[in-house]
């Protein structure tokens, strides 16, 4: 990186504007001769942080008009301030032209469900047609490169060093999630995006976007804003949201389709196993034969969208299907994590909407012989509305439940489990998550199988303000080997 640009490099135009030496959004992070973006915020602007970026060495301030209100109002600036329509995407073209390298192909991922899935079996295919390749999200950085990340969708600073990283390391394809926030927000703009993927939409993240229309404006934004012209929207249509896009895409740019009615690809026939998925695809005319080690129909469905991606970026399509059957399943998405000595299984999966409960537990019934068990709650301090659509959606697609605490954070966990049993009363009400998923799997009878739903790869449970150590997967072991030992 070099010293300092001339931010005429970076979009800026003005007289007297000085060099920068860096980009910042937090004045605690601010260094001296950087450009400090203050941008609109939910519960404060942050021009009201550009007195203290000054005193860290702030060399010019952008913002937006009501960012220049609050600066007046405040006596001025002592520094350069650029007024700016949308900081925010200026924030984000001038990421990308500051670091500048970006992997070869990358492509984006959105939707409600599956984004964490597909933008892995992306990367999985493309490391199996032996291309140096990472996908980066909700469980940070895998592949090629291994690396935490604190957002599914970083902000425009943290995204665009990252992507130079990668380049840097010789990562050519990378896949991402692309969230609603990250959209709005306009963090992925200034990424040089190849092909976008769309999964599904249902309700979710009510507490941040004014209404479901809102929701979905963010996420059809990827195809609509950040995609650029003549690079391929792969969608499935079996979603009416995705069906209703790709029609309206189909008159600005290539479009293709996955789902199981008239799709360019297309599943055909699905069959299921104890341990997979035998599933028909239909391409180009021609059919494929694919057993998948994957537990949920759905999973077809995220397996065949990468595979869109991957075909949507100039990989061979004989190639891509030659590889699927390698697919494996993603940590936390419907994973196995321990069975008990009579057979039963207990799987883990990140379902946390009352939609992805209901497809999880739907998923998993045509592999299930006996009775199907869930564990499950809802999150403290979101969307309350969903916590009842929760407890209705595991009523109505299992057959033993327990209702338990699920990152409480600031709220009493056991009001957020009355709402939920507002509409299961007959589920079984077991506050302690440890102690709920060891009863659920004491419960388990040959034939089976059980859902702990909610948390997936997370390995903290939010009380308050800490963070106290938890993992689904490890319980589940831990309560599957107490058992045995106690000859049960």
């Amino acid at each position: 990186m070099e010293q300092s640009r001339n931010m005429a490099e970076l979009g800026f135009q003005g007289a007297g504007l000085p060099d920068v030496t860096g980009l910042s959004v937090d004045s605690r992070l601010t260094k001296a001769g950087h450009l400090f973006f203050a941008l609109p915020g939910v519960n404060a602007h942050g021009a009201e942080f550009v007195k203290y970026a000054v005193r860290m060495g702030a060399a010019a301030v952008v913002t937006d008009a009501a960012g220049l209100a609050v600066l007046d109002a405040e006596g001025g600036c002592d520094i350069p301030v650029v007024v700016v329509e949308d900081p925010r995407l200026a924030l984000a073209k001038a990421a990308a032209a500051w670091f500048g390298a970006q992997p070869e192909v990358i492509v984006a991922v959105t939707g409600t469900n599956g984004k964490t899935s597909v933008a892995s079996f992306t990367r999985q295919i493309w490391e199996a047609l032996g291309l140096a390749a990472v996908n980066f999200g909700t469980a940070g950085v895998e592949g090629a490169v291994s690396a935490p990340l604190a957002h599914t969708t970083p902000e425009p600073v943290t995204l665009h060093r990252l992507l130079a990283e990668l380049a840097g390391e010789g990562v050519t394809h990378a896949a991402m999630e692309a969230s609603s926030h990250g959209l709005a927000q306009r963090r992925l703009d200034g990424v040089r995006l190849s092909a976008a993927g769309f999964t599904n939409l249902s309700r979710d993240h009510l507490d941040y976007h004014k209404d479901f229309e809102d929701y979905f404006a963010a996420k059809a934004g990827l195809f609509r804003r950040v995609l650029p012209g003549g690079r391929t929207a792969v969608i499935n249509i079996d979603d009416e949201h995705g069906a209703a896009l790709a029609a309206d895409l189909r008159a600005v740019r290539p479009v293709l389709t996955v789902g199981r009615g008239a799709a360019d690809l297309r599943i055909a026939d699905l069959r299921y196993r104890p341990d997979g998925l035998d599933v028909l695809v239909e391409h180009a005319g021609e059919r494929h034969m694919l057993a998948l080690d994957l537990i949920g129909g759905f999973q077809a469905d995220n397996v065949l969208l990468a595979a869109g991606l991957a075909i949507a970026t100039g990989s061979d399509a004989g190639d891509v299907f030659r590889v699927l059957p390698q697919m494996q399943t993603v940590r936390g998405r419907m994973e196995l994590v321990a069975r008990r000595a009579n057979g039963a299984p207990v799987f883990v999966d990140y379902a946390h909407t009352p939609d992805a409960l209901q497809t999880a537990l739907r998923a998993m019934r045509p592999h299930v012989m006996g009775r199907l068990l869930v564990v499950f709650g809802a999150g403290g301090d979101r969307d309350r509305g969903k916590r009842p659509l929760m407890g209705r959606a595991a009523l109505e697609n299992a057959d033993v439940l327990f209702v338990t605490d699920d990152n409480p954070r600031s709220e009493d966990p056991a009001a957020i489990r009355a709402e939920i049993m507002t509409a299961c009363p007959q589920a079984n009400e077991i506050g302690d998550r440890a102690t709920a998923i060891l009863t659920a799997i004491d419960a388990l009878k040959p034939g089976d199988a059980l859902l702990i739903a909610g948390k997936g790869h997370e390995t903290g449970q939010v009380v308050g303000n800490d963070i106290l150590e938890f993992n689904d997967a490890e319980q589940a072991s831990i309560s599957v080997a107490a058992l045995a030992e106690a000859g049960r």
